[in-house]
């Protein structure tokens, strides 16, 4: 019988074939992951590089909301005012209207808006794959390609209270015209309409890939138990694509004081300012128009961390529904 030896391997060769990796009890280190990896972390880099640069370091410009910024004395040179430019803005009569404006504009474009691609590509998903549907996909879908400016554009003509559609429509139905672009009341329903029939499209696309990689045999048991096309689309449709929705969400909600100003600030005229003036076309007057630097760093900041505020508590709400879901 031939007794069998053992031979510890040298430091720093590599381990035998089959022989089990000696990294430790965390596993790999980073450094053996970048080096197995190394195509990976590549790809990565440009995107790294992007959000440091464009995104990590304009935050050193913050400071500007708490200095009296000169352009001419730059950041380190201008004087230190602490939260005096916050203070001046809570203390304003426009804070209470620019919040209340910017929180009812964002809540009703965020309920009315969000739901509306998922009935769509429910809908669009119980028709058969055929020339209608796909029709029916590139019409709703379009809208994407038009700019804002355009679909303001577009607003201004068909709304017009002389040769608007709109108003020829109501007249000729034995209404009396209205003036929509300069009505208070009618900014937030426009502006939330033109929302839906604008971004719906490229929502629902993304609600149909969800579905479509929805697995069919659960369709098919769910025929075969008797289920109908309502019982399908609770039971199956909605519960696949419920991560899909829960992420867009979230992604809603973390843009969600970002209220499309370039939208408001062309829809704003004097007539119907006191609903149309938000935080976002606030910030442009004082900071653009008016070259207050500083005074508007500080309304921008204030809207981002309410803005990190809500997506944090949504955040957690999400979670705890998941979590009591799966329970």
């Amino acid at each position: 019988m031939t007794a069998l030896t053992l031979r510890r391997p040298k430091p720093g060769s590599p381990p035998a074939q089959g022989a089990p990796r000696q990294d430790g009890p965390q596993g790999p280190s980073l450094a053996n992951r970048m080096a197995t990896r190394w195509q990976l972390y590549a790809l990565l880099a440009p995107a790294l590089l992007y959000i440091a640069v464009f995104k990590f370091w304009p935050m050193y410009g913050v400071q500007i909301a708490f200095r009296s910024f000169n352009p001419f004395d730059g950041f380190g040179g201008s004087p230190w005012a602490g939260l005096q430019h916050f203070q001046r803005f809570f203390s304003s009569p426009q804070f209470a209207t620019l919040l209340e404006n910017t929180l009812g504009l964002a809540v009703t474009n965020l309920v009315v808006a969000f739901p509306v691609p998922i009935i769509l590509a429910l809908m669009l998903n119980q028709l058969p794959a055929g020339r209608l549907r796909s029709v029916v996909q590139a019409v709703l879908y379009s809208p994407t390609f038009i700019s804002t400016v355009v679909v303001v554009g577009m607003l201004y003509l068909l709304l017009s209270p002389r040769t608007g559609l709109v108003n020829n429509a109501i007249e000729l139905f034995g209404g009396e015209r209205v003036l929509f672009m300069g009505s208070p009341e009618w900014f937030r329903p426009i502006f939330v309409g033109t929302t839906v029939w604008q971004e719906s499209g490229f929502q629902m696309v993304i609600y149909l890939a969800a579905l479509a990689s929805i697995d069919p045999a659960l369709h098919d048991a769910a025929r075969v138990d008797g289920a109908n096309t309502w019982q399908r689309l609770r039971h199956v449709d909605l519960p696949g694509i419920a991560p899909t929705i829960a992420v867009l969400f979230l992604l809603a909600v973390g843009s969600l004081m970002n209220v499309s100003y370039e939208k408001a600030l062309l829809m704003q005229t004097p007539l119907n300012l006191e609903s149309s003036q938000i935080i976002q076309t606030y910030i442009y007057q004082a900071g653009l128009q008016q070259a207050q630097f500083s005074y508007s760093a500080a309304i921008g900041l204030f809207n981002s961390l309410l803005n990190l505020v809500l997506l944090l508590t949504f955040a957690r709400v999400v979670s705890r529904l998941q979590r009591g879901g799966g329970q």
